[in-house]
């Protein structure tokens, strides 16, 4: 007797829980062994990236409060991180870290002294008010934040009290003591709470991952207000764009403090959506171009600059793809190749959208471009340079009656 045969499928599912399944493939055997996706795979990869930071099952796994309570959490987080850092370099200045006058001995007494008062103050507040803690969980949580709040002030402040430095210190080291005791016990009891499914581990150890991600955030945070409170006073290709667009429409020399408000931290491409008005400033110049990747028609209109516009000129400028491309001359200094930066800039402002101005920006560079530079440097520019990569690629041109040349 036949028998005939069954179809058969196979359907492959992810998920970390059972109420919170997705079906990913169906797999199919007759006629012939198939495979039919479902979902897209941007879904899947954001599902495993979540199970890193939040418990399995989520959201089914904790309670409704879990999601608002770990959102402030993580902000407190967050600004606590910053807020150590600079109570950190209080401190470490207060012991004397950098000056020639302090001995090693001494700033290790100190920090000494600062982590034993921590520790007996932490085994005080256990003995009078552990088994206090999970019946008042609320309000020891809150009392753990304001205590460390209390400790990190005390850092931040004991350099302006030399006399009772060492007394200040341990009274924050005290603080922070009281905090580590009551905001690890009260939130193993809202890890208890938090968890419906006995995954109180599982819980704990996603909100590592999360309070790691917030101190990264600190980090880069205290990074990015640190560069930004630099004024630097060199001109790269950013600072040179910014200063020479401001005085042609003003007349006037920007500082290097107001530069350091206008200019990119990150990079253009990766901050541009954020500052439209700084994005207008930044013009494409390509500096130290290779003569032999020019094409044949840009070739000849190189060489018809080299004869007219820059004779006495120790770079060349050309148009390339909207682009300004600066040739420097081999014989060219650091002094020519500021100029040269400004004066492509000084084009790129002038020129419209039918033709390069060459002769009209080199009109105005002969009729500003001393006095700019002065202006630069009474602002407190430094102006012997640009900050800009090495140039490798550079070319020699003769003007004359014979035959002219280009290397």
């Amino acid at each position: 007797m036949e028998v005939a045969s069954a179809e058969i499928i196979v359907e492959e599912w992810n998920g970390s829980s059972s109420t919170k399944l997705s079906r990913t493939a169906t797999i199919t055997a007759s006629p012939s062994l198939s495979i039919q996706r479902s979902g897209s795979p941007f879904h899947h990869v954001w599902r495993r990236f979540l199970e890193a930071f939040v418990p399995e099952g989520f959201p089914s796994s904790v309670t409704p409060d879990y999601v608002p309570f770990q959102v402030w959490d993580l902000l407190q987080g967050l600004s606590t991180y910053i807020r150590t850092m600079l109570s950190t370099q209080a401190l470490l200045s207060a012991i004397g870290v950098g000056e020639k006058s302090a001995t090693v001995i001494g700033a290790t007494f100190q920090w000494f002294l600062r982590d034993l008062t921590g520790m007996l103050g932490g085994i005080l507040f256990t003995f009078y008010q552990g088994s206090n803690l999970d019946s008042n969980a609320k309000m020891w949580r809150l009392v753990a934040d304001l205590m460390n709040d209390l400790g990190m002030l005390m850092d931040l402040v004991s350099p302006l009290f030399p006399s009772v430095f060492v007394f200040v210190v341990c009274l924050g080291s005290i603080s922070r003591s009281f905090t580590g005791v009551a905001s690890g016990a009260t939130r193993a009891a809202l890890t208890q709470h938090f968890a419906l499914q006995s995954n109180a581990a599982d819980i704990s150890a996603k909100e590592g991952s999360q309070e790691t991600v917030a101190t990264m955030v600190g980090m880069a945070l205290a990074n990015y207000k640190a560069v930004r409170c630099l004024a630097l006073n060199s001109l790269n290709p950013e600072r040179c764009s910014i200063v020479l667009q401001h005085f042609m429409k003003t007349g006037q020399v920007l500082s290097p403090q107001q530069v350091s408000k206008m200019e990119h931290v990150l990079p253009i491409w990766a901050s541009s959506w954020s500052s439209k008005k700084t994005e207008s400033m930044h013009v494409d110049v390509s500096l130290g171009v290779r003569v032999s990747s020019l094409n044949h028609l840009e070739l000849k209109d190189l060489l018809h600059s080299a004869g007219s516009h820059y004779k006495k000129a120790r770079y060349l400028l050309m148009e390339r793809k909207g682009n300004i491309c600066i040739v420097m001359h081999k014989d060219s200094t650091a002094t020519d190749v500021l100029q040269s930066f400004f004066h492509a800039n000084a084009m790129a402002s002038l020129t419209d959208k039918r033709r390069i101005l060459h002769s009209e920006s080199q009109a105005w560079m002969d009729k500003h471009y001393e006095d700019f530079i002065q202006k630069l440097k009474t602002s407190g520019w430094k102006t012997e340079r640009l900050l800009s990569p090495t140039i490798v690629w550079k070319a020699n041109w003769i003007c004359g009656p014979s035959d002219g040349k280009t290397d």
